[in-house]
């Protein structure tokens, strides 16, 4: 089949050869209006019930606009952007109101359901959603019996074929990119409901074919494999529109625009300078400007936004976006939410170029996430630790450019922990200064104090509870956001309100390590131990089998500051840092003591 093309795919642990079919090969002789007549409903999870939503669903409008392209009704339910304050959300003490309830579920599908016929119906969400998916499945297919209905995004790519256990109502999965294979299965489901409107018995693999077919549960289900569009330039203009309006007469879009992509009221562990002018993110939107990661940080799942495979769109793309936004919204900030921004040193410097003036001109800033050795850009440290940085700075470039945040994934700044998590490579090459009495990667400091100086926000995500973590190990952390908040308020007068406001620009707040299935860490010999302890999870060959216990332990995941408790109400966490320190750590954290920790 000329479809059929080798590949060598790269894994953690080793690399082999398999048939992949191209999804834009697949899709080449598709006619402009090869899905006209097909009505498709695309459905967006709830997730982190505690944080305002602020993340509009970019993934589910960009592969909107490719099927509207072919000529396909669309519709976008985002069930994440909905947020009910009542009794309910105050005595659970959500400030930001509470998701839907079962009857408000099922009132909001039958909005969209019970009148319309969607021939195909799509959920999208991370490993986070399966309870809520097994929750609209159910629902789905009471009202709609006869759409065809997938799972795709990050929860049925770390799953794929087994997700169908636990959901054994869909009748397809699509994993890794969806852009272009979201069209092929979306001329499949209009074939496959006009079989099943006309009770006609057909074979699903002459009208699937070349997607793999498997029997579960009595019946076949569909499995497709997404991929990478050739050229990112090219990809449609996300279709934004779908969320001017809900069927309840909401402007979706408007509420998202609204809400900050990152800052102290978002929610999702990051601060930012409130008296930077650049920061406010008054309307604000998300985008991406790359995929993938070329790293392998081994408490990461990256699969569904293209796993190590890395690739960016040009300066120019982005030019083009930024002007777009502006003008039909009038943006103030955008937030590139890629997993990692700066790998690509010349397309910094040709966006340099190409839009640094506009965004001041225009006061259009934006931020992304990148990583530390990177904002170092550090060339060579002498035996006196005389730094010496390569020319010019990424940061520099970036900040020329209109870049005004940077998130870091700093995890830990304990040498050792930072090996333990696959981060200790470029981090660690220049070794380390002590800090309050504690080894920190010289890497890091650098990398934070040439952010700062080139004047952007520097931000940094925090992990505590990894594997073999002791408290002296947690707290070169602690020490090293002590230190970075003295360089953010050393230029301001001790206890003024600029020196506090400094203060209040660095995060304290540290995510919990959680051990999420398809990650390195989730093949640790102490995870799979206690996870076998705690849920009864059965690991065959290191991989877990997909049962009602590993069920039972996905649908507890959450936010990663949260805790988890294992079925006897035990605390699940992978330090060696006792239960008892451990909570006493976590109070005082959430109690804005951190820097107490010190004295433990």
């Amino acid at each position: 089949m000329n479809d059929i093309i080798k590949l060598n795919v790269v894994t953690n642990d080793k690399s082999k050869t398999k048939d992949y079919i191209d999804p834009g090969t697949i899709i080449s002789n598709f006619s402009s209006n090869e899905l006209s007549g097909l009505r498709c409903l695309l459905i967006n999870m709830p997730i982190r019930e505690q944080a305002i939503p602020n993340n509009a669903p970019l993934g589910l409008c960009l592969i909107a606009s490719n099927l509207i392209k072919y000529g396909a009704h669309v519709e976008i339910l985002d069930m994440n952007s909905y947020r009910i304050h009542d009794s309910d959300s105050i005595e659970r003490g959500l400030e930001n109101g509470r998701v839907f309830n079962m009857s408000e579920a099922r009132e909001t599908l039958e909005k969209y359901l019970s009148d319309e016929i969607f021939q195909m119906v799509a959920l999208s969400g991370l490993i986070t959603t399966l309870k809520w998916q097994k929750i609209v499945v159910d629902i789905i297919r009471e009202i709609s019996p006869k759409s065809f209905l997938i799972s795709g995004g990050g929860l049925a790519t770390e799953f794929r074929e087994e997700l169908l256990n636990w959901i054994p109502e869909l009748d397809a999965i699509a994993h890794s990119e969806g852009d272009e294979i979201a069209l092929k299965i979306a001329r499949d489901a209009k074939y496959i409901y006009e079989s099943r409107d006309n009770d006609k018995n057909i074979n699903i693999e002459d009208i699937v074919l070349p997607a793999q077919v498997v029997s579960k549960n009595g019946r076949k289900y569909t499995i497709y494999e997404g991929g990478r569009p050739k050229n990112l330039d090219n990809v449609s203009d996300p279709a934004w529109h779908l969320l001017e309006s809900d069927r309840f007469g909401n402007n979706i879009l408007e509420k998202y625009i609204k809400i900050p992509v990152w800052g102290n009221t978002a929610g999702n562990s990051s601060a930012v300078d409130v008296t930077n002018k650049s920061l406010q993110m008054k309307r604000s939107l998300n985008s991406v400007s790359s995929r993938g990661c070329p790293f392998a940080c081994k408490f990461c799942f990256r699969g569904a936004q293209g796993e190590r495979n890395y690739g960016v769109r040009s300066a120019k793309n982005i030019f083009s976006e930024l002007t777009k936004y502006k003008q039909k919204y009038n943006i103030d900030f955008l937030g590139f939410v890629d997993d990692n921004f700066a790998v690509s040193r010349k397309r910094i410097f040709e966006m340099q170029e190409e839009i640094g003036e506009w965004c001041k001109n225009n006061n259009l800033f934006w931020g992304t996430h990148a990583r530390l050795d990177e904002a170092a850009d550090i060339k060579k440290v002498d035996e006196v630790s005389n730094v010496e940085f390569k020319s010019p700075l990424r940061v520099k470039g970036m900040y020329d450019s209109g870049c005004r945040y940077i998130g870091f994934g700093a995890e830990s700044a304990s040498p050792r922990i930072l090996d333990r998590m696959g981060k200790g490579g470029f981090i660690l090459t220049h070794g380390v200064r002590n800090v309050f009495g504690y080894d920190v990667p010289v890497t890091m400091m650098e990398g934070i104090k040439n952010t700062v100086e080139a004047g952007i926000n520097a931000n940094c995500t925090w992990i505590m509870g990894y594997p073999s973590e002791t408290l002296e190990d947690l707290k070169a952390s602690i020490a090293f956001i002590k230190w970075q908040e003295l360089i953010l308020a050393s230029k301001y007068e001790k206890d003024s309100e600029e020196y506090q406001l400094a203060c209040g620009s660095v995060n304290k707040n540290l995510f919990v390590a959680t051990a999420y299935p398809g990650t390195e860490m989730f093949k640790e010999k102490t995870v799979q131990e206690k996870l076998s302890k705690g849920f009864g999870i059965t690991f065959i060959n290191n991989k877990p089998v997909c049962d009602s216990n590993l069920e039972r332990y996905v649908e507890q995941l959450n936010d990663a500051t949260d805790i988890i408790y294992t079925d006897d109400g035990g605390l699940l966490q992978y330090s060696d840092i006792s239960d008892q320190m451990f909570m006493e750590i976590r109070d005082r954290i959430e109690n804005n003591d951190i820097f107490s920790i010190l004295d433990l």
